[in-house]
């Protein structure tokens, strides 16, 4: 597989996120996949307080528009539980422009550790809609399925977070005017 090219904007993105990973939480890792749409920017990292961790997601959807423009998958809620106390889930989130939130999937005990990014490829002059939906792994071994929409194909599951995952940075496509919008496009999740 071949190395990632950066280009200036991109690797001051890059930077940041590094900044505010170690002003979290010292010796945060960042997990990716592999096949994420092309379109857009990185938007700003959403984190799980401290001493927080995601342990389920929700996603905003945008379901079929028949003969309009499709998104799709537009957003992220990641909830984040306490390590040790038994406080209400604080959610942080990637709102979207389009569509409606998914009911909320969690995990039976443990966190999120890893996951997973289904994607449609461009789709040349047709409708492009890019990252679709996604699963994510339990620390206890649940897979948790989203329910965004059916286009495009499961990419590889991310590496794993060994301490959970805290939070997460999207790849979004702003709205396009009379252009076809295609919305999120790719997700990177933080370790703890």
């Amino acid at each position: 597989m071949a190395k990632p090219v950066y280009r200036g904007a991109e690797l001051w993105q890059i930077a940041l996120l590094m900044l505010t990973l170690v002003s979290h939480s010292e010796g945060s890792t960042i997990i990716e996949v592999d096949n994420g749409g092309k379109w857009g920017g990185w938007q700003d990292v959403k984190m799980c307080p401290p001493d927080f961790y995601a342990n389920g997601f929700s996603l905003r959807v945008e379901r079929s528009q028949g003969r309009g423009d499709d998104t799709a998958l537009n957003g992220i809620r990641l909830f984040c539980k306490h390590i040790t106390y038994p406080i209400e889930d604080i959610v942080v989130e990637s709102p979207g422009h389009w569509g409606d939130w998914t009911s909320k999937q969690a995990c039976a005990s443990g966190y999120l550790d890893s996951f997973q990014l289904r994607v449609e490829g461009s789709q040349g002059k047709g409708d492009d809609t890019a990252a679709n939906n996604i699963n994510a792994h339990c620390s206890n071994g649940d897979i948790l399925q989203g329910e965004g929409t059916s286009w495009g194909g499961w990419g590889s599951w991310s590496s794993r977070c060994p301490n959970g995952i805290c939070g997460l940075q999207v790849k979004v496509e702003g709205p396009q005017g009379r252009g076809d919008d295609t919305a999120l496009n790719d997700v990177r999740m933080i370790c703890c």
